[in-house]
């Protein structure tokens, strides 16, 4: 075993042991959908200066989504109820302690006020000698008189807590805006030239004094920009006062309606089909890539399994939130972790094949070495994509980034060192090694062999594929515009039914009976304060008949406890952040693609993945399926494929073009789509196994996400040889990619004296 295999095999085995221990170790942080949580109604209520109107309730909803946020309760619904209350439900929160001290974190007004301070008082009960001052009590035990607020909460830019060198207290450093800081430089400059209690400042929290030091810097300097809150914190309190601040001041202030905890929303019955055909599919995944590339193909299937374990510890260590349709999209990316693996199989055939007395491990190391830019190029704008939505965008497409990106990186160590690792030590088996067709790499595909023998010309008919591509489009933007998009209730908002039966039934029962009245999409939960929970979009009268008739028939006489309108839990703001942070991600993949190959290469891209996300959209508007936030994550994924096999494509283009010199580019470009089909074939083979059992046998709550992502897998694989390509090469007509790599040439004299 040479050294470098051994520090492969050294370094598994220390990554698959970390990630086992906290595996074993940590908890998993469940969604509202499989383990339930906590949900929680406030009333937003008005004050002498401003109104709860439904606007202001809005932007009251948004900076307690901002403060839920901040505190780590990851997928989280919020949603305004009525005119002038908000629906809070976080996830696993299943017991009345936890639930209690989770609404007073959130509910509370967090008003913070940076005061001077005038002097010491007697007691607590003294009357400020000013108007606009105050009298507390302090965090240091004496009692203070402050001055008028110099600065108030909206003009910090940031809060985090931190742990000062060489010491084992916590603080908040807070950050000030420009207006704040050019305020507190002038409290801070008057406050340095003080003497006594007048040297101090005071941080006030929601009428309480959590800080207030002594300005030590000489007279006449200012403090500017950030400053310290110290107070003898504990991690814990400091982690939630930085909290507090990040999120900002509630504009209005909110009084607790009603607090319970309730259900998941999916059934047992639905978590338990969902689980068995993401197992079944992976099994079904692994058997494919046996059968096709043998031993290296079982090699990699064992390595698939240390990336649901990696994948899976890193989700853990990060506290993010597992639901079912994250879940799903991890089961998904188990078979798409394949790609790496098939490509460098792909690349590895190729190689025995022109050389074969070379040997397979040859044969394998070239393979993993010509398929490394492929696969860096690919993992990277998605990465990119995925960092921007997790950064800019809030919400279920922020988790959508946490998720793609654990993925994303999962799924580059499973490939490039367990892999790697696997494939190298079995094929250096001397018994292996003398079988090559054994190994899976002495074989070429009988596809293969006809493409290689028949060499269609695809690219002849370019202007076909383009135009068969654009009538898609219009087909889709026409089911678009007349049809309309069916959005979900987490769009348009509509309402909350709570009802109680005479009868017991389970929470399934009620499920199954609801969607039997025509209402598959509504969600249906139990709760400690209702035996059932019926949320689902806008209703009419006739149809809230039908519900209670059909929860009339299995559970006996039917009480309706409260109806509530609710509004969209996916707002204007979180869709403009999400279209916002969508952007900037396309961007960035053009500008990596442009540098890394072309500018004409990144508008390729974008184009074709715009293509395939826009007929995925026609055809649910054609058939009339939800656009709710499974929709969303499975738009998400659809780009990430999109772009990911069309720079596959690309990335052979590039090679061909730059290795021939007497070839056109449409004749290289299609040399390159011939030789990546098997690759392409193989990959979206191993994919659509996971994705038809899910769409057959996962029920309701996943079918819908299975089916647009086959649909978008089919057309994405499509897309990169018949749109992609075909527009790059009249692209290259406009602005030729040139045949010279760009690198640094190292002059080195050979044995004639010719400098190469």
């Amino acid at each position: 075993m040479s050294r470098g295999v051994l520090l492969r095999l050294l370094l598994v085995i220390g990554i698959l042991a970390g990630a086992g221990a906290i595996a074993v170790n940590k908890e998993p942080e469940l969604g509202l959908d499989l383990r339930g949580g906590a949900q929680f109604i406030f009333e937003v209520q008005s004050t002498e200066d401003t109104e709860a109107t439904p606007e202001n309730v809005d932007r009251t909803l948004e900076v307690l989504r901002g403060r839920v946020d901040a505190l780590g309760v990851a997928e989280s619904t919020l949603a305004r109820q009525g005119d002038n209350r908000i629906l809070v439900e976080l996830p696993g929160i299943t017991d009345e302690d936890e639930a209690a001290a989770a609404e007073e974190r959130i509910g509370q007004t967090a008003q913070l006020e940076i005061r001077p301070v005038v002097g010491t008082v007697a007691d607590a009960e003294a009357e400020p000698s000013a108007e606009g001052n105050l009298v507390l009590p302090t965090d240091q035990g004496d009692v203070i008189e402050m001055g008028p607020v110099a600065l108030q909460g909206d003009q910090i830019s940031g809060a985090e807590a931190a742990q000062p060198q060489d010491s084992v207290r916590w603080v908040v450093n807070v950050d000030f805006n420009g207006e704040g800081s050019d305020a507190f430089g002038e409290l801070s400059a008057e406050a340095a030239c003080a003497q006594g209690a007048q040297n101090r400042i005071a941080i006030v929290l929601d009428d309480r004094v959590i800080s207030s030091p002594g300005v030590q810097v000489p007279c006449g300097s200012r403090i500017t920009g950030s400053t310290e809150i110290s107070g003898d914190f504990t991690l814990a309190e400091a982690q939630e006062l930085s909290a507090l601040i990040e999120g900002g001041a509630l504009p209005l202030p909110l009084e607790l309606i009603s607090d319970r905890l309730v259900g998941p929303t999916l059934g047992e019955d639905a978590i338990d089909a969902s689980f068995e055909a993401g197992l079944i599919g992976i099994i079904l995944t692994g058997l494919f890539i046996t059968l096709v590339y043998r031993f290296v193909g079982f090699l990699a299937t064992v390595a698939l399994a240390s990336y649901a374990l990696i994948a899976y510890a890193m989700l853990l260590a990060l506290g993010a939130t597992l639901t079912l349709p994250g879940l799903a999209g991890f089961v998904l990316a188990i078979g798409l972790a394949i790609d790496a693996n098939v490509l460098v199989f792909e690349r590895a055939r190729e190689e025995y094949d022109d050389a074969p007395k070379a040997g397979v491990r040859r044969a394998l190391g070239i393979g993993f070495n010509k398929a490394w830019s492929a696969i860096i190029d690919s993992n990277v704008t998605t990465l990119l994509a995925a960092g921007l939505l997790f950064v800019l965008a809030t919400g279920p497409v922020q988790g959508f980034g946490v998720t793609l990106s654990i993925g994303v990186v999962a799924s580059m160590i499973s490939a490039l060192v367990i892999a790697r690792m696997l494939t190298e030590v079995g094929v250096s088996i001397p018994w292996v090694a003398r079988r090559p067709r054994f190994t899976g790499l002495g074989y070429v595909s009988k596809v293969r062999a006809w493409l290689d023998r028949t060499n269609p010309d695809l690219m002849a008919r370019r202007r076909t594929w383009l135009a068969a591509s654009l009538a898609a489009m219009a087909i889709a933007v026409a089911g678009i515009v007349t049809q309309g998009l069916n959005l979900g209730i987490e769009f348009t908002g509509g309402r909350t039914l709570d009802y109680s039966l005479s009868e017991e039934v389970t929470v399934d029962e009620a499920r199954d009976a609801i969607a039997a009245a025509g209402f598959p999409e509504a969600v249906v939960q139990g709760a400690d304060t209702a035996d059932v929970t019926v949320r689902t979009g806008v209703l009419s009268d006739e149809d809230e008949d039908r519900i209670e008739a059909a929860l009339a028939e299995i559970g006996g006489d039917v009480t309706k406890e409260d109806d509530q309108q609710i509004g969209p839990s996916l707002g204007d703001e979180l869709r403009d952040k999400a279209l916002l942070a969508f952007g900037i991600a396309l961007l960035a993949q053009m500008l990596y693609l442009a540098i890394r190959f072309k500018w004409t290469f990144g508008v390729a891209a974008v184009v074709a993945m715009f293509h395939d996300v826009l007929l995925v959209v026609g055809l649910f508007a054609w058939l009339g399926k939800p656009i709710d936030a499974v929709f969303l994550a499975a738009a998400l994924t659809i780009v990430g494929l999109s772009v990911n096999d069309t720079v596959v494509v690309f990335d052979r283009i590039r090679e061909r073009w730059r290795a021939s010199r007497d070839k056109g580019f449409n004749e290289v470009a299609n040399r390159a789509c011939i030789e990546t089909v098997p690759r392409t074939v193989n990959t979206g083979l191993g994919a659509m196994f996971i994705l038809a059992t899910l769409a057959l046998l996962g029920g309701d709550s996943l079918q819908d996400f299975a089916i647009a992502l086959l649909v978008g897998l089919v057309v994405g694989t499509y897309s990169s040889v018949f749109m992609a390509t075909p527009l790059l090469t009249y692209l290259q007509e406009k602005a030729p990619m040139s045949r010279e790599q760009k690198v640094r040439q190292e002059r080195s004299p050979d044995d004639s004296g010719a400098v190469v």
